[in-house]
């Protein structure tokens, strides 16, 4: 089985890398000169196929697809940090949704009905949800709070215009958080994390800065995620839409207070105003029942091992003093 996936050197796509080797697939993957490789390591970049490819040029996404005739595409690459989304909405807009749009495209153009594509798509797209709504369904109403949410809607309901439209085989997946090593530093708990161990290696002050600490958040290990990614490739019905999640909600200032528990230095909370957003999804809490009844998926590392994780990850990463 021949299967590609586009963001291979992010966050998600290398743990997801890492999982279908461990299944004998051959994995192809796209990069861009400024890829990040460091999340793949030497041995893992042995055994896959890297294709040089630019998703927003057509011609390029379609000289590859032909090349490889994928017989499942995972389509991860994209501007995936909501703060970013605000400063820079249309390249967030654009950037997410041509990419996938031509994907499709050339899908569609070179006949690969038989290939099905995952989309990553967000749990961020529900957006402003009241208590009365959780948890969170499939069938709840969109209403985004942030550029990228936005952008994230556009990718969603083109993956079912083209499965209706002209028989392509797309599942549309809306992930909740998904944490793990690796993790980005931008983003709440590898930033809270980094903090944590800059502080423990004496390159910072014993303060971390936080913005809202109020928001409820759904946490699922990342190497959870990857594992319903694979699931639902291959048993997720065409056009269908499906929710990753842990079925709980956390508040983000009680996942700050369970990192601090596991380091011995002394630190206190600042609130920066800086990392306050226009406006703030307050609590994203999923269903993902329709996911486990299809393919018997369930979350299974604990919220605090993943924690336990992104610390041990950063302690490795960032040298002493």
């Amino acid at each position: 089985m021949k299967v590609l996936i586009t963001g291979i050197t992010g966050f998600a796509g290398s743990h997801l890398a890492e999982l279908l080797l461990e299944e004998k697939v051959q994995v192809f993957g796209t990069v861009r000169p400024r890829s990040r490789m460091d999340n793949l390591s030497p041995a893992v970049q042995a055994r896959l196929d890297m294709r040089e490819c630019e998703l927003r040029d057509y011609a390029s996404v379609k000289a590859l697809l032909g090349a490889i005739r994928p017989d499942g595409i995972f389509h991860l690459a994209a501007q995936s940090f909501v703060p970013t989304s605000w400063n820079s909405p249309g390249d967030t807009l654009s950037n997410n949704i041509m990419g996938q749009l031509n994907i499709l495209e050339a899908m569609k153009d070179l006949g690969l009905k038989d290939t099905a594509i995952q989309l990553a798509c967000s749990s961020e797209e529900y957006g402003m949800v009241h208590e009365h709504e959780l948890p969170i369904t499939e069938d709840a109403p969109l209403r985004p709070l942030s550029p990228y949410a936005v952008s994230k809607v556009a990718q969603d309901l083109m993956g079912y215009q083209y499965s209706m439209s002209y028989g392509l085989r797309v599942v549309r997946t809306r992930a909740f958080n998904h944490e793990g090593p690796r993790r980005g530093d931008i983003f709440v708990t590898s930033n809270f994390a980094k903090q944590i161990v800059n502080i423990e290696k004496g390159h910072a002050e014993p303060v971390i800065r936080v913005g809202n600490l109020d928001a409820r958040r759904d946490f699922t290990d990342v190497r959870d995620t990857v594992r319903a990614y694979w699931l639902l490739l291959q048993k997720g019905e065409p056009g269908e839409v499906y929710n990753i999640a842990s079925g709980k909600s956390v508040r983000i200032g009680d996942m700050l207070n369970m990192l601090l528990e596991m380091t011995n230095a002394d630190i206190s909370v600042q609130m920066d105003p800086a990392r306050l957003r226009p406006s703030d999804v307050p609590v994203l809490q999923g269903d993902f029942s329709r996911t486990q009844a299809l393919t018997g998926w369930t979350p299974v590392i604990p919220f605090e091992q993943t924690l336990k994780d992104i610390l041990e990850y950063w302690r490795k990463v960032i040298p002493p003093a």
